[in-house]
């Protein structure tokens, strides 16, 4: 993945409605039409909230649809305005200025402004509020309203990442003074209006009339996103036709789909991962040694072998994947070794280790499957896992954060930061491991001189480091990454350029695709 340059990014807006920067075709495409999609990812708890979003259905539907952010991020990695238009950086990365898009209206009519911004950032910082962009608004000190068309940020340390940060799925634009009334109803400036939402069943949208990004975004006069998370259910769905496309093909009957010749497969490389999370506040995982052992106890090529036969590659348990700027390809690969298990057990003052390990395939295609196989080759150093296989339904609500040890996927993010503050800086909510500052003190101060270091060097042996310190000790395994596989009807158009950072082109395929 490319992007523009950090230091570029300090001055730089790239506008939305430039075709050659959004990775779409340059040629005209079809408007009019119906996408039906039937997605993973969906449950019954699902609503209009951003806060809440963790999963392809409600981030396709909410972002991709319906509501929009300040940025977004193209289908080749670079970075664009959506609500805002442009943005200014002060010389240390700590004061960002937003010139916000004028004549933008939201489903209910009111018209969209700097109020809106402030109002909709601050759901994410209210008292009790649960929001995995929590860290990211926190670490604005002050939102000033300069005019209905500028708002002017504040942070609290600088930060060279921010704009991409704007574009995170959660951050969704709502009304102000009417937020209760827009996560109700689904009430956003997105290019596709609601007519029924039915949680993790259905959702169907009708083409927003007007909309500010004209003719360069939205061609479907319609989308259904039907809720599918059974894997044989989606895939019956695309090849009897009842659906367009499908998210998550099962790689077991890809040779079905390929033979289709209605349909084609889309396979795209970024930095989704699919890990296990030790909760390192719990025992016996605040042991360093317990964690090595668990390390060298699994064996990854086997499962990138096994669950994506071959659609991917190696982890090394770090989230900074091959599409990240700063990725650490040289950093030496940690192997299957069960004589380090068992000395790492030894270490830790064990024999032996028996532990729960929780997996479904909500967590990613094939986690159970690869959940066993990690429980048949840790035996060989002394480790037995018993292997819990959870409902799919609740699975993020009810064991994600919750087990002490369980499977999870993760998308990645298009920057090192932006990753790192999700998921891996001390206190942040999505935290999955609870790794907190007493037992990575160096990663912590990493992080944040990082995060303000202009000097693309300097931030590259920063960022190594914190790579390496997470091999060696953290509380997150991640075995694989893997490449986004889908399947679409030749009936859809798709850009020849589809997005690497979430699955269905960024999540953006009702704006992107269209009637072929």
């Amino acid at each position: 993945m490319q992007g523009i340059s950090r230091r570029g990014l300090l001055k730089t807006g790239v506008a939305a409605g430039v075709l050659s920067l959004s990775g779409m075709p340059l040629r005209a495409q079809t408007r009019g039409g119906k996408l039906t999609a039937g997605l993973s990812g969906a449950n019954t708890s699902d609503s209009w909230d951003g806060r809440t979003h963790s999963d392809l259905y409600m981030i396709a539907s909410a972002q991709g649809a319906v509501f929009d952010s300040l940025t977004e991020v193209g289908a080749d990695g670079l970075l664009k305005g959506e609500l805002a238009e442009s943005w200014e950086a002060s010389a240390d990365a700590k004061t960002w200025t937003f010139n916000l898009r004028q004549g933008v209206t939201f489903h209910n009519g009111k018209s969209f402004g700097a109020d809106d911004v402030i109002e909709s950032l601050q759901l994410h910082v209210a008292e009790g509020a649960k929001s995995a962009a929590q860290p990211i608004v926190a670490a604005i000190s002050e939102m000033t309203k300069i005019s209905d068309s500028q708002v002017q940020f504040t942070l609290e340390s600088g930060n060279a990442d921010f704009p991409y940060l704007m574009s995170d799925y959660h951050l969704l634009m709502y009304p102000a003074y009417q937020i209760e009334e827009a996560i109700a109803n689904g009430i956003g400036t997105g290019l596709y209006q609601v007519q029924s939402f039915d949680p993790g069943v259905r959702m169907v949208a009708t083409r927003y009339p007007d909309h500010y990004k004209g003719d360069s975004a939205g061609f479907f006069d319609e989308i259904e996103y039907i809720a599918i998370n059974d894997n044989t259910a989606r895939m019956n769905a695309l090849m009897t036709g009842q659906v367009d496309a499908i998210n998550r093909i099962d790689f077991k009957t890809e040779a079905l789909l390929r033979a289709n010749p209605a349909l084609r497969i889309q396979e795209v490389t970024g930095n989704q991962h699919y890990t296990f999370a030790m909760l390192t506040d719990s025992d016996p995982f605040g042991d360093v040694n317990v964690r090595r052992a668990l390390k060298y106890g699994i064996n990854r090529q086997e499962m990138v072998d096994k669950i994506l036969l071959g659609h991917g590659k190696v982890g090394n348990d770090t989230p900074i994947g091959p599409a990240n700027q700063f990725y650490h390809a040289e950093m030496e690969q940690l192997e299957y070794d069960p004589d380090k298990s068992k000395f790492y057990l030894q270490q830790a003052g064990l024999d032996s280790l028996n532990i729960d390990i929780s997996a479904s395939n909500a967590a990613f295609e094939g986690a159970v499957d690869a959940a066993q196989l990690f429980q048949a080759s840790a035996a060989a150093g002394g480790i037995n896992l018993n292997v819990v296989q959870e409902p799919a339904d609740g699975y993020w609500s009810n064991v994600w954060l919750k087990k002490p040890f369980s499977a999870v996927y993760w998308s990645g993010r298009a920057t090192e930061d932006w990753m790192f503050s999700t998921a891996y800086e001390a206190g942040v909510p999505w935290n999955d491991s609870q790794w907190d500052s007493n037992d990575n003190a160096r990663f912590q101060e990493l992080l944040l001189m990082a995060r303000a270091e202009l000097d693309s060097d300097k931030r590259r042996e920063q960022y190594f480091e914190m790579q390496q310190i997470l091999r060696d000790d953290g509380g997150v395994l991640v075995p694989m990454f893997a490449n986004y596989v889908q399947a679409v009807n030749n009936r859809i158009a798709s850009p020849d350029t589809v997005g690497n950072l979430w699955q269905m082109d960024n999540a953006r395929m009702a704006e992107r695709w269209s009637v072929a």
